[in-house]
């Protein structure tokens, strides 16, 4: 499918086609090991003014992880707030924050969730088979799944389980700090999110591309409400 497509689409009178995207999209999903190590990473991060999107892709480089350029889109959302498909109200954002970028990821972490989730549809698992990018979701809560508390050091993780399948691991960025849930997206397993993570969070919880994205979309969001 076109990914622009998305852009066009409006509730409910596109339900049909919304639920048949979601259904081509889990079918284009790829859970595999990382074909070759990224040297480009884009932390994606979104915030909502009213019925305002900015979207922010902030690009790094590995492995050194210094940051190398900025994208942020500000516009209208025109999909509403509905639980289970919030990846076609920022889906089309994204779209536009990463086309502002002038060199392409070669892997894309999100500020949400993978394969973890009630579909394996997440905004990370959405983007990533839509675009057939590897991407890793790298959220702060859990949205589905059990799992063990891992231990208290940075690097400590624990499988994260949803019905009978590990969809991604809990993992510790930092010594006695609340873990992250990693799960993978497309094209890459969830050992390599995990390693990715780990190498993209050498200082805080979060990892340094989506905490700059979180950052600068903040930025802009108090800009637009004149503060």
């Amino acid at each position: 499918m076109d990914p622009d497509e998305i852009r066009n689409l409006r509730w409910p009178g596109d339900r049909e086609r919304v639920r048949e995207i979601q259904d081509e999209l889990a079918g284009k999903r790829r859970i595999t090991a990382l074909r070759r190590r990224p040297r480009l990473v884009a932390g994606i991060d979104a915030s909502f003014l009213d019925d305002k999107i900015i979207c922010v892709a902030s690009l790094y480089g590995l492995p050194d992880l210094v940051p190398l350029e900025d994208s942020v889109f500000a516009g209208r959302a025109h999909f509403p707030y509905i639980t289970g498909l919030l990846s076609f109200r920022e889906g089309p954002a994204v779209l536009d924050a990463l086309k502002g970028l002038k060199r392409r990821p070669d892997l894309l972490i999100f500020d949400g969730q993978g394969i973890a989730h009630p579909l394996g549809l997440g905004i990370a698992a959405f983007m990533g088979a839509l675009l057939d990018a590897p991407s890793v979701g790298s959220a702060k809560t859990r949205l589905v799944g059990e799992y063990r508390e891992p231990g208290p050091r940075r690097g400590d993780f624990a499988d994260l389980v949803y019905r009978g399948a590990v969809v991604g691991a809990v993992v510790r960025t930092r010594d006695d700090v609340k873990p992250l849930f990693v799960s993978p997206g497309h094209r890459i397993d969830v050992a390599g999110s995990v390693e990715v993570v780990l190498e993209c969070a050498p200082r805080f919880r979060i990892t340094e591309p989506v905490r700059r994205a979180h950052l600068l979309s903040r930025k802009v969001k108090r800009e637009l409400m004149g503060e």
